[in-house]
């Protein structure tokens, strides 16, 4: 069990996100993929406690994107993953680290075979209640930026639009910000269930699963 400290960024320009993201000379962190598909499916028991105890349990499966080239099986992984939030503390440092980015527990493996992991989970109660979509591409800044040592930036595109995951150490985060364009004001803390909520209150449609509409053509 490890902790996962994090922030979202709104991104409203791809193209000029890419940018400045060389400009930082920042590489894809995976080796032959650019981009990856991923396919996630949330569990949860039928009267919502996990998610009532700011848990999370998840089956995601990834799909690499070399290039945009067909993917197969060779190409798939599968992840289960459990989040929660840190143990409660009077530490002044750690409240306000919690206050200031999104800090969690989380436990991940990767498994053969989602599906039956799935049926699993059913029989014991469980319910795959909500499936979101999105396309990830993972950089890392070169070695001479020492301060980005442990700093991974995530770009998600979602069907609610693009944002970037900034996943380090809390000064790296602010310093990454800093270098992208951002500021702690921009910071945004909430998951991609909330975020898609709100953007269904918005546009004033009823909430289901986070899907791209068949056949989404790829990014250039």
């Amino acid at each position: 069990m490890s902790n996962e400290t994090e922030i979202k960024l709104k991104i409203d320009d791809i193209k000029a996100f890419d940018r400045k993201l060389k400009r930082l000379g920042a590489r894809p962190a995976l080796k032959g993929a650019v981009r990856v598909r991923e396919e996630n499916l949330l569990f949860d028991t039928p009267d919502g406690q996990l998610a009532k105890n700011g848990q999370l349990l998840r089956i995601r499966m990834e799909d690499l994107d070399p290039a945009g080239k067909k993917t197969n099986s060779s190409t798939r992984r599968i992840l289960l993953t459990f989040k929660r939030p840190i143990a409660e503390t009077t530490n002044r440092e750690s409240a306000a680290l919690r206050r200031d980015y999104k800090v969690r527990e989380e436990l991940e493996l990767e498994v053969a075979d989602g599906a039956t992991l799935g049926k699993i989970f059913a029989g014991l109660g469980m319910n795959g209640w909500f499936r979101y979509e999105k396309y990830r591409t993972t950089y890392k800044l070169p070695a001479s930026k020492t301060w980005a040592k442990n700093l991974l930036i995530e770009l998600d595109e979602t069907p609610i639009g693009a944002f970037v995951e900034l996943e380090g150490p809390p000064e790296a985060i602010d310093r990454g910000a800093t270098e992208l364009g951002f500021s702690k004001r921009d910071y945004i803390l909430k998951n991609y269930l909330l975020l898609y909520v709100e953007d269904c209150r918005k546009r004033g449609v009823q909430p289901s699963d986070m899907l791209f509409p068949p056949q989404k053509s790829r990014r250039k």
